[in-house]
């Protein structure tokens, strides 16, 4: 991805782009769901969107379903749009916890076209009011981003790092040395070789920030299965005694992985945990992962900049991995450097950049710490964290007033919080009072007709897997 962005806003008159990596060391390969921010990436690099899912045997996502995070048998919903416009310049949810407070059940989430679309199996993009990203093959998507690299004139070099030269001067790297002998030069490095952080880490010695107590899940056990069912257009993340599982539905099979806390769980209970709620048969041998939560003290350190899993981790529950590969090279581009290297530039970048940390980290938090389970050690620990000053004002704030205070570099707007904090059952004791300028009746009337329009639009689309069959499908739809 860092090679293909580059070569995208650069010229190889200016820079040259060289690309190493081996065939030898595996990648993760598990990353199959993101987030909409994705199809940015995807238009600045010029894929066509029914060539890519074909290519990578993707399907839509409107967001994530979330069963028993609250307690056994509850489900509640974070899709990708809103709740509706305004109605009187205040949010709709307010409108919505009035109605509550007067008896009215329905829930929120009949106001949001991604949600209904999402419950009865529905998908067009042809509409407006709701953002959608995919679920793909991450290897698959890798090959894509290779072609379109070298298509723009990076040139990949196959082989290991086996050494990391810096400069006595000023401790900046000045070369890498293979495995063959070879001696490669440049100016800028960019660190994308996973929780080694060869570079960022093991060269530079940058630092981690450990933010496991706070997101205590540090392993997880992967898996693929033969697929089954109907193809739903959103991944499924249910909770488990020590963690949370994901399904993530692909046109040729399933994605399926349990992520867990090694405090509460051995790794040959999880594997048994995921094998044994698995919709269709095993079609590989799962696979382990351990990791540790937080974030390099430094992402830009001297002529360095990591991404990816060599810049950190906040696992994969919200699928913001990906993205924060995206954003920082987004970033790269905007503070790209001289042959100077100013700090100055580079300090700018590391402030921003660990303000989209904390925020995607208080926003994971969340789903942890707003539970009413305590059936299991990990969920009793998660009732209790000391939260970050940062998410408690904002819960503070919810509870007080339904209002979400946002702050500088938030990934997650306003009706993303909303979904998770009523989702999980957290709920403001009041409404904003201009609501009551409203009439009851009027305010009732323009809600259902809000409901019923949604409802007919989302009716009128073809079933997920009609469309992909129709538009984008690579053939193997449902295939065992």
């Amino acid at each position: 991805m860092a090679a293909a962005v580059l070569a995208r806003f650069t010229r190889p008159s200016q820079v040259a782009i060289e690309l190493i990596e081996s065939q030898e060391i595996g990648t993760v390969g598990v990353g199959e769901a993101t987030v909409p921010v994705i199809q940015v990436l995807n238009g600045l690099l010029g894929i066509d969107e029914a060539d890519f899912l074909r290519k990578t045997e993707g399907t839509f996502k409107l967001g994530i379903e979330f069963r028993d995070w609250v307690r056994a048998g509850h489900t509640h919903f974070h899709f990708f749009g809103d709740f509706g416009a305004p109605i009187e310049g205040i949010a709709p949810h307010h409108h919505w916890q009035r109605l509550r407070q007067l008896g009215d059940p329905t829930p929120l989430g009949e106001y949001s076209l991604p949600y209904v679309m999402g419950k009865l199996g529905r998908f067009s993009p042809a509409q407006q009011g709701y953002k959608y990203a995919y679920h793909f093959d991450a290897t698959l998507f890798a090959a894509v981003l290779r072609a379109n690299a070298e298509s723009r004139g990076v040139r990949r070099k196959e082989g290991k790092v086996v050494d990391v030269r810096l400069r006595s001067e000023d401790g900046f790297i000045e070369a890498l040395t293979l495995e063959s002998g070879e001696r490669v030069e440049a100016d800028f490095f960019i660190d994308a070789s996973g929780f080694r952080g060869l570079l960022i880490e093991q060269a530079l010695r940058t630092g981690y920030e450990d933010w496991s107590h706070w997101l205590p899940c540090d392993r997880a056990v992967a898996v693929p299965c033969a697929s089954a069912g109907a193809l739903s257009p959103y991944t499924v993340s249910s909770a488990r005694p020590a963690g949370w599982q994901w399904r993530i539905p692909l046109q040729h099979r399933t994605g399926n992985g349990y992520v867990y806390c090694s405090r509460f769980v051995g790794d040959d209970e999880a594997t048994g945990t995921l094998l044994g709620t698995l919709d269709g048969r095993p079609i590989a041998e799962p696979r382990l992962l351990r990791f540790t939560t937080g974030r390099r003290r430094q992402f830009w350190n001297r002529n360095c900049l990591a991404i990816g899993l060599a810049a950190g981790f906040m696992e994969p529950l919200e699928s913001t991995s990906i993205q924060l590969v995206q954003t920082a090279l987004a970033r790269l581009i905007e503070m790209f450097p001289d042959g100077r290297f100013d700090s100055v530039i580079s300090t700018e970048y590391n402030r921003v950049t660990v303000n989209e940390w904390e925020r995607i980290r208080d926003f994971l938090i969340l789903h942890y710490c707003a539970t009413g389970r305590d059936d299991a050690p990990l969920w009793q620990y998660c009732r209790k964290l000391q939260l970050p000053d940062s998410l408690q004002h904002k819960m503070d704030v919810f509870r007080s007033s339904g209002r979400v205070p946002l702050f500088s570099e938030e990934s997650y707007q306003e009706p993303s919080w909303v979904a998770i904090f009523l989702g999980q059952d957290v709920f403001p004791r009041r409404y904003d009072p201009l609501v009551d300028n409203i009439s009851v009746e009027h305010l009732k009337r323009g809600m259902l007709q809000r409901r019923q329009a949604i409802r007919r639009l989302a009716e009128s689309m073809p079933t997920h897997g009609d469309f992909i069959a129709q538009r984008c499908g690579s053939g193997r739809v449902g295939a065992t």
